[in-house]
């Protein structure tokens, strides 16, 4: 078990930011929840104090200060990631409206509540695939960089040979440095998580009565009535695995079937990174020389449209119109570096 005095640090971090998020949010409702919350993290705090000997008084960090001065600044919806890092309760009422439901099925913006403790979890999916999001940039990356990296030893004048050899290297650099990079930042937000589920879990069997009205709380500030609220929260807390993962899910914002693969995002980057970095030397491994610098501006110039048009699905916007302006950026950073390339080679020269 995490030691008490650091649990109860944590507790009073979260109320002293619980009030910060509270005293910035424009809504009425939502303010009132993360005023609750913050009352509920010192009640929180005040029943771990009394297992510590000594309480010591306690002081923001200056980590916990400058959250709060960002506050300030930024609406509290988009530090929702960093404020939920920090256990925050109650932020996965960013994911919804809070105005009153317009039917007792749905809310103002037609999400669904859970109608009994059987719903609770099959609520909140994300249905936008975060794999294939990941892939897209990947291969977006790789097509950029490589297709860069091609033009601009192309533009100081060297062999087909050379750049053959150079895109081969930044391929590998690439997908090696992606793969590394996407490992250690998956690994470390995937320990983060579990981490802060099992807080939940052993607060969820410290003061189960205290998690049941947090819980309450929060549906009270997405619409549903306090008084089916806590009706809710209490039947689930009856039933420790399904209020594990309500309260993961609404406390924390997170779902505990996708907290991300280390290994898979590693592996996903590095693969799609290669596919995007491989479009630029597909002329030079099949033998081209002379054209092969115009045939790979050609397949860059199709592929960059193609991830474009793809990336539309994540935004919503036209297709066509996403296409044409990855096209035209990724061509206006091609054509610099084939530029600077051929100044440099002819310096060298």
């Amino acid at each position: 078990m995490e030691d008490v005095l650091e649990r109860w640090r944590s507790e009073k971090t979260a109320a002293y930011l619980s009030t910060a998020v509270a005293a910035n949010e424009p809504d009425p409702r939502r303010a009132k929840l993360f005023r609750k919350m913050a009352e509920a993290a010192e009640a929180q705090a005040a029943i771990l104090a009394k297992d510590i000997t000594q309480v010591p008084s306690f002081t923001p960090s200056v980590r916990s200060r400058i959250m709060v001065f960002l506050l300030g600044i930024l609406p509290p919806r988009a530090m929702r990631n960093v404020l939920s890092a920090h256990k925050v309760r109650g932020i996965s009422v960013y994911r919804g409206r809070t105005e009153e439901p317009k039917d007792e099925k749905t809310d103002g913006g037609g999400h669904p509540w859970p109608t009994s403790v059987d719903d609770i979890g099959r609520q909140h999916k994300n249905y936008t695939s975060g794999t294939l999001r990941a892939g897209v940039f990947g291969v977006n990356d790789g097509l950029v960089s490589n297709t860069c990296l091609v033009m601009g030893v192309a533009g100081a004048g060297v062999g087909p040979s050379e750049i053959l050899l150079t895109g081969i290297a930044g391929l590998l650099a690439g997908a090696f440095s992606m793969g590394a990079g996407e490992f250690i930042s998956m690994l470390s937000q995937r320990e983060m998580f579990e981490h802060q589920i099992a807080q939940e879990r052993d607060e969820l069997e410290r003061y189960p009565d205290q998690e049941a009205e947090e819980l309450a709380l929060i549906y009270e500030a997405r619409g549903i009535p306090l008084n089916e609220a806590r009706d809710m929260a209490k039947h689930l807390i009856a039933n420790p695995e399904k209020a594990l993962d309500a309260l993961t899910r609404e406390e924390l914002g997170l779902n505990p079937d996708e907290l991300g693969s280390p290994m898979g995002a590693a592996v996903s980057s590095f693969l799609t990174f290669s596919v995007g970095a491989c479009v630029p030397l597909v002329p030079y491994l099949l033998g081209y020389e002379k054209e092969g610098i115009v045939i790979a501006a050609v397949l860059a110039g199709i592929a960059l449209f193609g991830v474009g048009s793809a990336l539309s699905l994540f935004s919503g916007k036209n297709a066509i119109v996403g296409g044409a302006r990855m096209l035209v950026v990724g061509s206006l950073a091609a054509a610099a570096t084939y530029f600077i390339g051929s100044l440099l080679g002819a310096n060298v020269a």
